[in-house]
């Protein structure tokens, strides 16, 4: 009797966002397309077969293990896989690759070092700080960007810490008359 014979080097479920929700004790994953994720959550996406690879949900995406239809039930109380997939895409958590985490950081701190840079002066010489100068002490204070803040409250943090390590204050607003 002759086997079946499966392909192996035919990879699948590349170019994947996982996105993951823990639910009734179980966590479901879906598969989907990277930058569609952040497109339908901004809803400028509306089309719901542009943003998943399959409407399967799954326990694990990795292995392929397909989440069973008791599992559904008791945690979502639907089996519709696609309401479920769109639950899925609104309340869970996107996973990011390191690189992406890497370089959205350090994007952020680029933007809190020139915000600081603008809005901060030597006290003595009433003249802005470099930026380089700012990041540099903000590296020697050990700084750290929290990602769930926005940029502006990161920066008010980042002016607190340096006030500690340097002298630098407010510069003040000029008004027009």
């Amino acid at each position: 009797m002759s086997k079946i014979f499966t392909p192996t080097n035919q990879i699948r479920l590349t170019n994947v966002a996982i996105v993951r929700l823990k639910k009734g004790g179980k966590r479901f994953e879906i598969a989907c397309y990277k930058n569609k994720v952040l497109s339908w959550r901004s809803n400028s996406e509306k089309d719901i077969d542009e943003v998943l690879q399959t409407h399967t949900v799954f326990t694990n995406v990795s292995k392929g293990q397909a989440a069973k239809k008791d599992e559904l039930q008791k945690a979502f109380n639907k089996t519709d896989e696609t309401e479920i997939c769109k639950e899925i895409l609104s309340k869970g958590e996107l996973q990011v690759s390191e690189k992406e985490r890497q370089s959205c950081l350090d994007t952020q701190l680029n933007s809190i070092v020139n915000s600081v840079a603008a809005l901060c002066v030597n006290p003595e010489t009433r003249r802005p700080y470099p930026a380089s100068i700012i990041e540099k002490s903000l590296k020697d204070a050990h700084f750290s960007v929290k990602m769930n803040r926005n940029t502006k409250q990161n920066t008010l943090e980042a002016i607190k810490i340096l006030k500690d390590h340097m002298p630098i204050e407010r510069s003040r607003m000029k008004a027009a008359c």
